[in-house]
């Protein structure tokens, strides 16, 4: 079984305050964009799991696990465990989404290996495990899980796995500038935490930006680039100060949007047109701000049998 699944965008990220357990709050507004990993189920003696970049993806992938620690693996695993059954599979995991560059990759692979051990494990015509069961199984494994297995546009709260479907009208068309390395998502939090500490602010619940949900509904494109935001982003740019050249030259480019996407350091930028999603794409490689230029468009469909 081969799944095809997105990276991420978030249009809204907002971080309320730090919770007892360790968490935070948040309001995410997340929208799945059209670059993709895709992860291949095979029935194997044991759970083992391989990792390769995609044709033609310029991945760095020599820190994504491939032992138990993977997020695959313990999708696998879980999926196992729900249908009783031993997690005999052999997991291939192909990259376009970059390693912990905040576009979730790891999440998208774990809710690939989800939708794919499912049906290897389950011959009966009528699934026994559906979406929703599968959304659900995600939450235990991280935040951005079960809105990989859904797609498309949707507001997440709590920690993010709380999914309502958000209405989006057109297609928008997006740039992303990858980074050289990546960022740890919890010392993004943490830098944030900080940040906020040294400044004497309380963090504010997040509340869902009405702007942000009506460009969505109306097609608006601009009106989603004026919108967009990420309570992360200074953290982001605290700890990598070269990201802010890269948000700055997006802007002077013509975007008509930009933003750090979740904890980092993926840049991207919103176009109005798929013309100017080309021009904005050869302007900023041009300028030499970024490891790689990829065009994307959204929102698309979650993880999805191929």
């Amino acid at each position: 079984m081969t799944v095809r699944v997105p990276a991420k965008v978030n249009l809204q990220l907002g971080v309320g305050p730090l919770r007892d357990d360790g968490y935070h709050d948040l309001v995410n507004v997340f929208h799945a964009v059209s670059l993709f990993d895709t992860v291949t189920a095979e029935p194997a003696r044991e759970l083992e799991v391989r990792v390769q970049a995609a044709p033609h993806a310029r991945v760095a992938i020599g820190g994504v696990p491939t032992d138990g620690d993977n997020l695959a693996a313990k999708a696998a695993r879980l999926v196992a465990e729900r249908l009783g059954v031993d997690p005999r599979v052999s997991l291939r995991i192909r990259k376009a989404i970059p390693v912990a560059g905040g576009m979730a990759g790891g999440s998208a692979d774990a809710a690939a290996a989800l939708v794919a051990c499912a049906r290897l494990w389950d011959d009966r015509e009528r699934p026994l495990l559906s979406r929703d069961d599968l959304m659900e199984i995600g939450a235990d494994l991280g935040s951005d899980v079960p809105f990989a297995v859904l797609g498309g546009t949707a507001v997440g709260v709590g920690r993010g796995e709380r999914l309502t479907p958000a209405l989006t009208r057109g297609t928008f068309h997006w740039v992303f500038a990858t980074a050289d390395g990546g960022l740890s998502t919890p010392a993004v939090y943490g830098e944030c935490d900080r940040l906020r500490a040294e400044a004497g602010r309380a963090a504010p619940w997040p509340g869902v930006s009405e702007e942000l949900m009506t460009a969505l509904a109306t097609g608006d494109a601009k009106g989603l680039g004026a919108a967009l935001s990420n309570d992360l982003q200074p953290a982001a740019l605290s700890l990598r100060p070269s990201l802010r050249r890269t948000i700055d030259a997006g802007r002077d480019l013509g975007a008509i949007g930009a933003l750090v996407s979740g904890s980092g350091p993926t840049c991207a930028f919103l176009a109005e047109t798929a013309e100017d999603a080309g021009d904005l794409a050869a302007a900023l490689d041009g300028a030499g701000v970024a490891e790689q230029i990829v065009r994307a468009t959204g929102p698309v469909p979650g993880a999805t049998l191929v």
